[in-house]
């Protein structure tokens, strides 16, 4: 894959280094790019602490993909959005991001590998967020190493959560940071020893004996969310590792129901949203909620 793009007026006379780094190609990314002489400026190579000026056009031509250790198989899957760049994949709760020792296929990970095989593509999963196996929805992945040293600058992600207990409606924050317990490789809990931890959310239903609340992450602990709504009282519905009750849905109530990042060639901002799943639809419906309050997302 090559990338092209041309000098801007302001960096006349920028050493090709700098003007590499102000397009966001990483250190690691470069030194690549100069061992398989990658870098051609109107044409021609050159050093990247030589000067370039307006107008110049540069072409990068990425290195080939390290191999994977991650399997194709054919796994459906949706592909919420897809460009030259990056990918957003819809993730079923139940389903793991990446394999790891418990979960050595069926991943999210593995459908994306068999859609580029079944594609005849090459390519490697590389995940810019993850999400917990029961939690649903987006996950944003990257496509080529200078589009992840990108689109890990600017990822914003809102949440669905549906917790137990009536909150008020409108904005809150829950400021507290989280540690993982003492006595547990998996749970986490909030405790002054922890990294510092924001969750900024606002209440959009408020009935029933739940309330559904759109979710920021300002931080990304593990399990962050959830240690949260836990910790004031009002944990998600389903979630037993941290108080929740499974009565009204079998699994920890939380969905990636939007995703923002820039456009790793524009710029542009790209958002991209996704439906809460059946089971929180079902519960959102015996709460007396309708499609009107997701409209705020």
């Amino acid at each position: 894959m090559t990338l092209s793009f041309d000098v801007k007026e302001h960096e006349d006379g920028w050493l090709l280094r700098d003007v590499l780094r102000a397009r966001l190609v990483s250190a690691s990314l470069l030194t690549q790019l100069k061992n398989t002489d990658g870098i051609r400026v109107d044409g021609a190579a050159l050093r990247a602490n030589e000067r370039v000026h307006t107008g110049a056009h540069i072409v990068l031509t990425l290195p080939p993909e390290r191999d994977t250790s991650v399997t194709a198989q054919n796994i459906p899957v949706t592909i919420a959005y897809e460009s030259a760049h990056a990918a957003v994949l819809e993730k079923p709760a139940g389903m793991a991001v990446h394999p790891t020792l418990g979960y050595h296929d069926g991943t999210l990970g593995n459908a994306w590998m068999g859609v580029l095989e079944t594609r005849g593509e090459e390519g490697v999963f590389r995940p810019v967020n993850r999400i917990d196996r029961n939690t649903s929805g987006l996950v944003l992945c990257a496509k080529n190493t200078w589009a992840a040293s990108v689109l890990a600058r600017g990822v914003r992600k809102v949440y669905l959560a549906i917790v137990e207990g009536e909150l008020p409606l409108g904005d809150a924050v829950i400021d507290a940071p989280v540690a993982r317990c003492a006595d547990s490789i998996i749970r986490r809990c909030v405790d002054e020893s922890g990294r510092p931890s924001r969750t900024e959310y606002t209440v959009l239903a408020s009935s029933g004996g739940c309330s559904l609340a759109a979710c920021n992450p300002v931080t990304g602990r593990t399990h962050q969310i959830r240690v949260h709504f836990s910790h004031i009282g009002h944990p998600l519905a389903g979630d037993d590792l941290y108080g929740g009750s499974r009565e009204l849905i079998s699994r920890h109530a939380l969905h990636c129901a939007q995703i923002a990042f820039p456009d790793p060639e524009t710029g542009r901002t790209v958002r991209v949203q996704s439906a809460p799943p059946p089971d929180m639809l079902s519960v959102c419906r015996r709460c007396g909620w309708d499609n009107k309050e997701f409209s705020h997302l």
